[in-house]
């Protein structure tokens, strides 16, 4: 995947640069606040590459990209200000409360997520390996790494610092210094101590800051005000330094004496009376909770439970919300694994797949969803159903996970130590089976793979005889013979054109396999036509020839440019995504600059490690830049080897 291009699209059609009042990422998505949604194009947004589904919901239009996030946020802070997010002021128009609270939220917590899974996940495992006696739990090692899973959490408010700074449009090095004093070892000292605190005379109601939530983000609210004022009334030149010496002099000893304890004494009343409700009927608790979860997720509400799951593990040292969630993502996980082994459409499995894999593992549901289970509706209600199921059994048995770590079977540990552990396990299998079950037997209707004969890069006559194909009779219309030059009188070409026959370049197939259409290319850019017109090899060998004799105008290890002596330029991609293996399973063996003839090696491939990461091997075939006046035609699906032509340009 091209993340810088993937980004430069995605900006385009969310209106540009001035139209992104602010821009975050969660888990799996892009979340955008625009000026004006109405210029947001979401049809061609979610037709490019790399793009799973596009929601709008809570106030920002959400680009759901899936576990590669991250690079594609990379990619967008190369080519915008991401400062954006100093939010102030409210983008789109008016917004309903729910809406600009979950804006907020996502705001704030979404760029810890990842950090907090993965030092959750440290956390969960280290707890596994020494209640299995693997690791001492007095030793050093275990100090240490206990250290390197905890510190994150232990100085939350330090780092949720940062997020609200650039949420309220505060000064996040500031905010840092106030959130260091609220967890430096001397204040909690006296919060220990138990004797009484004041300041100045006034009695100041010690809490504990570490790991807090509440206190530091209405802190920092504070503190942008605090800003705008002082920046008003200090002279320039006094600015830049007594601004940040009032804020931090007059906020600590405000946030000890007022917002902390406040703030603390709501979050704990929070905590407790969610935990009082649970315990009216956690059965039913869980059931609702597994069942809609995924529900929330499609809305993007689900991120309303983040600061409550996270307060509740600062104050109670669990989250009775984190039991139920094991099983809803297991149920759409599995779902989807009922969808592999059910369809028969390849496209569809080639999805389902490794949309399973991460649900299963990683416990990240939106590809699973948007990609197999929502798409196809019925799997979708058949997993809700075995969530709900299996929340309720494990919430009637008290279980709840004592880190923040996503729910999947690689963080399972982390619920071993709040209730009852083997009804977690029993409620998760059973979500699994049932879905699994579910979806079997009640079915859903399949996708038919055959695509229209005017879908884009689809050859005209694709479907039809060899004289119109421009190849022969063999199985799927692909002898290995070159296909024969049209004459006149002018042929039809593609979306109804009549061609003014000039010159013909055939193309080869640059792998021994099987030719599918470019509509059935599991990658948006690629089908769609939007890079070239082609077509697809599914390979059964690893090795890449050259598809006709020309330069080689561009190398990478998963993808290959050649130009013909005419000018024609044909991209041979290896794989859906792969530039993510980094150049792992390949061997180059040409060099740009260099000329080859048809059949020359260009590549070799160990296609059986790049599927075991997971990754399609398709060999795209593309005519890179056909001009109005050129028609690319492609050859009929089926077998194809280095002697068969696959593609005809006609000029």
């Amino acid at each position: 995947m091209r993340y810088d291009e993937m980004a430069q699209s995605v900006l385009e059609h969310v209106g540009g640069e001035v139209n992104v009042a602010s821009v975050v990422h969660c888990a799996t998505r892009l979340r955008f606040r625009l000026n004006d949604d109405s210029k947001a194009d979401t049809a061609a947004l979610e037709a490019t590459a790399g793009v799973i589904a596009v929601v709008t919901s809570g106030g920002q239009l959400q680009v759901v990209v899936g576990n590669d996030v991250p690079q594609a946020y990379a990619e967008l802070g190369k080519i915008m200000n991401l400062g954006g997010e100093q939010a102030g002021g409210s983008a789109g128009g008016r917004r309903s409360l729910l809406s600009g609270f979950i804006d907020l939220v996502s705001t704030i917590f979404s760029p810890l997520l990842w950090a907090l899974a993965g030092t959750g996940l440290l956390k969960a495992l280290l707890a596994l390996v020494g209640t299995l006696g693997w690791l001492d739990t007095q030793s050093q090692s275990y100090v240490i790494l206990n250290a390197a899973g905890d510190g994150l959490f232990t100085f939350l408010p330090v780092l949720l610092a940062v997020t609200s700074a650039r949420r309220f449009g505060a000064n996040p090095f500031v905010a840092m210094a106030v959130a260091a004093a609220l967890v430096h070892p001397s204040i909690i000292a006296l919060d220990t101590a138990g004797t009484p605190v004041h300041f100045f005379g006034l009695p100041v109601v010690m809490v504990s800051y570490v790991s807090s939530v509440i206190p530091i983000i209405v802190a920092v609210w504070v503190q942008s005000h605090l800003e705008k004022l002082l920046d008003k009334a200090l002279p320039s030149s006094l600015r830049n330094f007594l601004t940040p010496f009032f804020v931090v002099a007059v906020l600590v000893p405000v946030t000890l004496l007022t917002i902390g304890p406040v703030t603390s004494a709501l979050g704990s009343g929070l905590s407790d009376a969610i935990t009082w409700l649970w315990t009216l009927s956690p059965a039913v608790g869980g059931a609702l909770l597994g069942a809609f979860w995924q529900v929330f997720v499609i809305f993007g509400v689900h991120w309303g439970f983040v600061p409550v799951m996270i307060n509740d593990l600062a104050t109670n040292g669990f989250s009775v919300l984190s039991g139920p969630l094991v099983a809803a993502v297991m149920a759409q996980a599995a779902a989807c694994i009922a969808v592999f082994v059910k369809t028969r459409n390849r496209d569809l499995r080639l999805i389902a797949g490794p949309a399973a894999v991460s649900g299963l593992l990683a416990g990240v549901t939106e590809p699973a969803i948007y990609g197999v289970t929502l798409r196809l509706k019925r799997p979708f209600v058949y997993a809700c159903i075995a969530g709900g199921v299996g929340g309720g059994i494990a919430s009637a048995g008290g279980s709840a996970a004592d880190v923040f770590a996503l729910p999947g079977l690689v963080s399972l540990s982390a619920y071993m130590n709040i209730g009852n552990f083997t009804l977690q396990v029993v409620g998760s299998g059973i979500a699994i089976v049932l879905a699994f079950l579910l979806t079997i037997f009640l079915g859903f209707e399949d996708p038919p793979e055959t695509v229209s004969a005017d879908a884009p890069g689809r050859a005209a006559g694709a479907a039809g005889d060899a004289s119109t194909t421009g190849v022969g009779d063999g199985p799927g219309g692909a002898t290995g013979v070159p296909a024969p030059a049209p004459t006149s009188p002018p042929a039809a070409a593609p979306g109804g054109r009549t061609a003014t026959l000039t010159s013909v370049t055939t193309v080869g197939s640059p792998v021994v396999g099987r030719a599918v259409p470019l509509a059935a290319v599991p990658d948006a850019v690629f089908s769609s036509g939007a890079l070239g017109y082609g077509l697809g090899v599914v390979p059964s060998g690893g090795s890449i020839h050259a598809p006709f004799d020309g330069e080689v105008v561009s190398v990478m290890p998963h993808a290959y440019g050649v130009r013909s002596v005419d000018g024609v330029e044909v991209l041979v991609h290896v794989g859906i995504d792969t530039v993510r293996l980094e150049g792992r399973h390949f061997v180059t063996r040409v060099e740009k600059g260099q000329h080859v003839v048809r059949g020359d090696l260009l590549a070799l491939v160990d296609l059986a490690g790049v599927t075991a990461e997971g990754f399609n091997p398709v060999t795209v075939v593309l005519v890179l830049d056909a001009r109005p006046h050129h028609d690319v035609l492609a050859a009929r699906p089926g077998d194809v080897d280095l002697t068969s032509t696959v593609l005809t340009v006609v000029r």
